[in-house]
């Protein structure tokens, strides 16, 4: 059955007045990026061209309608909007959202529409040319020892509260696996310990394991680890992770067998049966993703296990955006990748001993697991208002989750769970 999609009226809605931006917090929203009249002239025309072939619909307040048909975005202030990603691309149209200049009444519709065309949005000569127009990523943003320890800090260390507004009870932050669909947030704990199981189980942690877990989250994959009778040690480089996963371990009675530790993974010491990495490759930056998986060769005994949870990119738009400055990277993640299957075989081929055995991916539960996050987060407003954050940061952490939710339904992002083995001692 296919769902209409009337097209709207071109009567004029009423317009919103966005709240005021704080210009200390949010220089860049705040300020209207200036942008002469040919840049914001060729803006309108590539968004008219890119949009107006798209299965859904973009009214803008003089009541012009483009679009095929399907759900609406509602353009607020059009010179704002055009001047923004006439200078900055998908930063500009993210910061636009962040302002209140634009919305849509289903922003993760909208942004999935988007996110199945990413690869013909921007035409062909203008994509030719992407060295000359697209921003480049800060070098302040390189994964280096002390620039990781930043990065990391500028998201997990937000504020452990914010994270249990809208993560469940285990604080995972990372793709569940459910047993169906759609889901409940009531069973986001089950499906979180059903995924960290597997990732135990490809790494065969049991009694007396020697396990090393690089990138700890809050805690609850080393807990259930230890639970098994595994030894643990758990790297981290958020300090606000590290106190209160250290206090889950304590309080659990299970702090002679998890060490909580403040260390990059490249200063990782000793060696293990088994390694385990959720979600931590995207952190590492192309550059260092040989050092990464040197690190889990060096680290792992012969006859060891790995397992591994990535979010992976198509490979061509992992090579065309690799070097270019994202929203993401500016407001999320910064120094941030996401690598595609192939970059990862070929780091695993080129630069270890390592073999890729198994890989299993289940995109589609990230897309569950980020909805049911992202409607926690929307319920729980006024909660994260009382912590200190914004309006702007509201509105910045919706997108977020939203444009990452796009991702997984359209097909863009995926997630792999990856078994890597090492040939044992002859």
């Amino acid at each position: 059955m296919t769902t209409a999609h009337p097209r709207p009226t071109t009567r004029t809605a009423a317009t919103a007045v966005p709240a005021p931006v704080d210009a200390g917090r949010w220089p860049d929203v705040a300020a209207v990026p200036k942008a002469s009249r040919p840049v914001r002239t060729v803006a309108a025309a590539v968004v008219r061209h890119a949009l107006g072939r798209l299965p859904l619909w973009v009214r803008f307040p003089d009541g012009t309608i483009l679009g095929q048909g399907g759900p609406l975005i509602e353009v607020r202030d059009p010179d704002a909007f055009h001047a923004r990603i006439g200078t900055t691309g998908l930063i500009g149209f993210g910061e636009s959202y962040m302002a209140g200049e634009w919305d849509a009444p289903d922003l993760v519709g909208a942004l999935t529409v988007l996110a199945s065309h990413a690869a013909v949005l921007v035409p062909a000569p203008l994509q030719r040319l992407r060295r000359l127009w697209a921003l480049r990523q800060p070098a302040a943003q390189r994964n280096t020892a002390t620039g990781a320890r930043d990065n990391i800090s500028r998201h997990y260390d937000l504020s452990n509260d914010l994270f249990a507004l809208f993560l469940d009870d285990t604080l995972t932050y990372s793709s569940a696996v459910f047993r169906g669909f759609p889901a409940e947030h009531a069973l986001l704990p089950a499906a979180q310990h059903r995924k960290i199981d597997r990732l135990l189980d490809l790494a065969e942690v049991g009694e007396g394991t020697r396990l090393l877990e690089i990138g700890t989250g809050w805690g609850e994959l080393a807990l259930r680890a230890a639970a098994r009778g595994a030894h643990v040690t758990s790297l981290t480089l958020s300090r606000e992770q590290r106190d209160l996963a250290r206090r889950r371990v304590a309080e659990a009675g299970l702090a002679d067998r998890v060490a909580i530790e403040l260390c990059d993974y490249r200063e990782a010491e000793g060696t293990y049966d088994a390694i385990v990495s959720v979600e931590m490759i995207e952190a590492v930056g192309a550059e260092f993703w040989p050092v990464y998986f040197r690190t889990l060769d060096e680290r792992l005994a012969p006859g060891g296990r790995v397992a591994l949870q990535a979010i992976t990119m198509p490979h061509d738009r992992m090579l065309a955006s690799r070097d270019t400055h994202t929203w993401i990277q500016k407001y999320i993640f910064p120094g941030g990748l996401l690598p595609s299957v192939e970059a990862v075989d070929q780091t695993v081929r080129e630069h270890t001993g390592l073999a890729v055995t198994r890989r299993d991916d289940f995109g589609a539960h990230y897309a569950e697991t980020l909805r049911l996050w992202r409607e926690r987060f929307t319920e729980r407003a006024e909660e994260v208002d009382d912590l200190g954050f914004d309006h702007v940061f509201r509105r910045l952490w919706t997108f977020y989750l939203a444009y990452s939710e796009a991702g997984f339904r359209s097909g863009y992002l995926d997630v792999q769970q990856y078994l890597l083995t090492k040939e044992p001692t002859r």
